[in-house]
This record gives C-alpha cells, structure tokens and sequence, in this order.
C-alpha cells in the first residue's frame, strides 16, 4: 500500500501552477486545470461553472467515454445556467463554499436540498455515478466558479467511490487554481471591453461575434492540425493564443470614420477602400514584436481580407508603420499565414449566418453552399475541408454565443 505524502503532492501541485499560469486563454485554462484535476482522482469526466451574472455558467467539460468515442468537441460549448442556490449539487457548493462528495447520484436521500438532474445522462446515454464538486475559492475568499469530478476509476478501470484523499487534494488543487481562473476571466473581461470600445464606433462588432469568430478559429486550427503532424503540446499552445488573437481581428475598425461604419447600405468604391485600411490600422496597434500573442494578433488583424487566389487585401505592403501606406497586390496562397487563412473562413461564415439590420441571416444550407463554392477562391481548401470536418463544433459554438441584434444607430450631422 502506498503512503500519500502530503508535502509531495503541494509541491506537484505548485509546479503544476507555474505552468497553468502560463496560459492566457480561459477556455485553454479551464481544458488544463479539469485535465489536472481528473488525473488526480483518476476519474473518466468532469465539468467546471463558473460566476457569471451572478449565475453558475457551464463552462467546461470533459468525458473520455463519450468524447473519445465520437471524436467532437461540440459538447464544448454546451451553453446552461444555474441558480446559486442549494437545489443543484453545483449551485449548493457554490452557495455553501464548501466541498460536496456524493458516492451515487441516483441515490441522493430525498431530505436533501439538492438533487441530480438526469437530463444529459439520458439524453447521451451516460451513467454518472460518484461526483466531487469542489468551490473554486480565491486567496482573497471569493467564490469564482465550482469545479465538478466525475466518475473516479479504480486500477481496473472500474467504477469508484472518492477517497479521502481525493477531497484534500482537490479541494487543494482548486483554491490554487481559482486565482489563475480569475486573471484569465479578467483578461477575457479586458478583451471584450476592448470590442465593446469598437462596438460603440461599428454596431457590427459584438462581443458574441468575437467570441464565435475566436472559438471557431480556434476549433479550426485544431482540425487542420490534426491533418498535418502538428504535436499536441503545439496544438494547445497555438489554441490559447489563436483564441485571444482572432477576437481582436477587427479592432482597427475603431480608425475608420463613422459614415463610412455606420452607413445602412453598400459602401461605394471610395469608402469601400477606406474601409480596407482597417485591417493595417487593426495590425498597428500590436506593434511590441515581443509576446507572442501581439506577434499573432498583428498577423490575424493585417492577413484575415486576404483571398486564396489573391484577390484580397491589403496585400503585400513592405512597412505598414510609414506615413502613407499604399494597398498593395493580395497575397496569394500560402503567402497569407495560416491564422489568416483561418480567421479568413470564420469570419466570413459568421457574417453569413448572421442576422444584421440590413439583411437577414442565410440558411445554413446556402452558406455552405458559398463556403465550399470559394474553396480555392476565397478560401484556403485545407482550411475549408477542416471547417467541413466539425462542422458540428461550429453550429455548437453558434448556439452558445448567440446575439441580440441591436438597432443601427445612423450618424448625425
């Protein structure tokens, strides 16, 4: 029998830390702390909430015996809320702020004030049985999210109960990584504010399009790689940063005239090439070649316009910081990087399926249509092919980040 030593398992957990606290993307973050978590208790699933609006938002989840088996990610971005309040078993541990173990969930006693809602196990078919849902609680007592742990596997694979140990730990492992939890939901806070900045000057630009832009890029990225040889270690790096960087694509927007972005109709040739420049003004403002999120973002903001058959724009400019910067011949092929390849089949598609004030959402069916259509035109056709290859995962992101669309506010003379 071996003997749990405590002071071994803070310093892995510790060193666990310096890495989490590595990754700038909250989806990223929450991927890695639930992969850490499960593999200390060994358990086959879990998800995490977290406080948002003063509800418990579904924000993660993982499940190797469902998710392998059907290799989608759609699960995702599952979009539910919940009360903080005792009547679920996350909403009492957030309300309580302490941990919660049930050993089986179809055998609550019916004199508790919390029950187990059985609708995604008959809906997937999937038996949840033991759950740990562990308060994430910052240095500073605040109660960011709750972190749930399901299904714990003994050596032979086989359903299990939570050991003592497995609370201690867990609820060790959470209060550490509650706080990177937290600046990874400030930089996100940040970021939106940045879009919601750029929202008021381009009624276009919504903190949920940029969201879905982000998640879809993101997703992308992940299927192309899996087509090319890309690690995983790579893959996840890329991701955290891919995210973040495609929210941004459109902030140069913020430099472009309020007749020109706010005008209800079709741009004429004039404003159109006005128009153009938002994607140099967007590159400027990441000038610091430094971090490699701004090297990123710069990328996606310059590149995301580019065509396949180089018919985009701006095109190929030799220094986008001089005076006055001339558009010049599109990029063609591989000679726009790969981000903006990516970014260039997400946001298009999102502009498609999207209702504005000024036209009506296309159906899926038709947008598809066009996606495949500019496969070799418009768009990079691996980029395309792995678009098509979860497009599942991208009708899921859709739902979860949906948008009110918000009256067209003309301007004034």
């Amino acid at each position: 029998m071996s003997v749990w030593n405590g002071s071994d398992i803070c310093s892995d957990i510790l060193a666990i830390m310096e890495k989490l606290y590595h990754i700038q993307d909250l989806h990223a973050l929450l991927d890695a702390v639930l992969l850490q978590a499960r593999q200390f208790a060994h358990a086959d699933a879990g998800s995490i909430y977290l406080i948002e609006n003063e509800v418990l938002n579904f924000s993660y989840t993982h499940n190797d015996t469902l998710f392998s088996s059907s290799g989608s990610n759609k699960y995702l971005y599952t979009s539910s809320t919940l009360p903080i309040d005792s009547r679920s078993v996350a909403g009492y541990a957030a309300l309580t702020g302490q941990p919660l173990v049930i050993d089986d969930v179809y055998r609550i006693p019916p004199e508790m004030p919390f029950s187990f809602n059985r609708s995604f196990d008959r809906a997937s078919g999937y038996r949840t049985k033991s759950i740990l849902a562990v308060p994430l609680i910052t240095s500073t007592n605040k109660i960011v999210g709750v972190m749930e742990i399901i299904n714990p596997l003994n050596h032979a694979n086989e359903l299990s109960t939570f050991s003592d140990r497995d609370q201690v730990v867990l609820s060790y492992f959470a209060q550490n990584a509650a706080a990177a939890i937290e600046r990874a939901m400030m930089t996100r806070e940040i970021i939106l504010r940045m879009i919601k900045m750029c929202e008021l000057r381009d009624p276009l630009e919504t903190g949920v399009h940029a969201n879905r832009v982000g998640a879809y890029a993101a997703e992308i990225y992940h299927q192309w790689s899996l087509t090319h040889g890309i690690g995983g270690d790579e893959i996840k790096r890329t991701k955290d940063l891919l995210r973040i960087a495609a929210m941004l694509h459109d902030l140069g927007k913020i430099a472009i005239p309020d007749l020109i972005l706010k005008k209800p109709g079709g741009l004429d040739t004039e404003e159109f090439n006005l128009m153009k420049y938002h994607t140099i003004h967007g590159a400027r403002l990441f000038r610091n070649k430094a971090p490699d999120l701004d090297v990123l973002s710069a990328e996606i903001a310059l590149n995301h316009h580019e065509r396949w058959d180089g018919l985009g724009y701006p095109g190929k400019i030799d220094d986008i910081f001089q005076d006055r910067v001339q558009l010049g011949k599109g990029k063609q092929g591989e000679e726009t990087p790969l981000a903006g390849r990516i970014v260039a089949v997400a946001d298009v598609y999102d502009a498609l399926v999207s209702k504005r004030v000024y036209k009506e959402a296309l159906s899926e069916d038709v947008t598809l249509d066009y996606i495949k259509a500019q496969s070799g035109k418009h768009f990079d056709p691996q980029v395309v092919d792995a678009f098509l290859g979860i497009y599942d995962v991208i009708v899921a992101i859709g739902k979860k980040y949906r948008e009110e669309v918000a009256p067209l506010v003309l301007a004034t003379t």
